[in-house]
């Protein structure tokens, strides 16, 4: 298809039919994406395509034991764990939550959640910290860098399934619980959870997506400088 195209309708999708994904179709999706960008080409990324059934249960579990915090942050007009968050707030939202007593299929899960381990394909997605340049280690704030050598594989996972007729979504809730699930997952100490990806043929395949507009998130020179593109023209 074409690109601009793909980019322009590669949505976050949550909702698949029950269609299995051949692992013919996954291995070309892989095969594409591990052309991504990344830092000194050491392609820190690990995947591992989750099958068994108990793992993909393990999985659902540890997602669902944070799900109903996301909810009550959210709920209360936070930014879930974000890295600047009035921790006094997120207290008083969470002091509202019943905790985690979300069951799998129940109302509070929703169908997403409660049906994790249900979805066609589930990808866990892994960070190799020794292949990781995190330039901003030392700057005493929430470190963002090495993300830029692992996300761009995780989009690039996406836009070829997207190539395949298929949709998805990463996920991130889960590394909430990354230490419960290092035995699961037979994570060794310096390789972390970056996300989970499921992947499917989409029940309503996204046409149109909702963004905002270049000129409310770009400015000229300086971080408060003029709105980019505001003008006719441009610069």
């Amino acid at each position: 298809m074409d690109l601009i195209d793909a980019l322009r309708t590669t949505g976050a999708v949550r909702e698949f039919r029950d269609d299995a994904v051949p692992d013919e179709v996954l291995a070309r999706i892989l095969e594409t994406a591990r052309f991504a960008p990344n830092g000194g080409n050491r392609q820190a990324w690990r995947v591992v395509v989750v099958k068994d059934r108990a793992v993909r249960r393990a999985i659902r579990d540890a997602y669902l034991a944070e799900w109903p915090q996301y909810l009550a942050l959210s709920a209360a007009g936070l930014v879930p764990w974000s890295s600047v968050a009035d921790r006094a707030a997120e207290a008083a939202a969470l002091a509202r939550t019943p905790g985690p007593s979300a069951t799998p299929g129940g109302p509070a899960a929703g169908d997403f959640a409660g049906r994790l381990d249900e979805h066609p394909v589930m990808l866990v997605l892994l960070a190799d910290l020794r292949a990781l340049a995190t330039v901003d280690r030392d700057l005493g704030r929430y470190p963002l860098s090495g993300g830029a050598s692992i996300y761009p594989f995780a989009w690039s996972l996406l836009l070829a399934a997207r190539a395949e007729g298929l949709g998805g979504v990463l996920t991130t809730v889960a590394i909430r619980q990354e230490e419960r699930l290092r035995p699961v997952l037979h994570l060794e100490a310096t390789t972390v959870l970056a996300g989970v990806m499921v992947l499917g043929v989409p029940v309503h395949q996204v046409s149109r997506l909702r963004r905002a507009e270049v000129d409310t998130f770009t400015t000229l020179d300086t971080a408060d400088g003029a709105p980019f593109g505001a003008a006719p023209g441009g610069a």
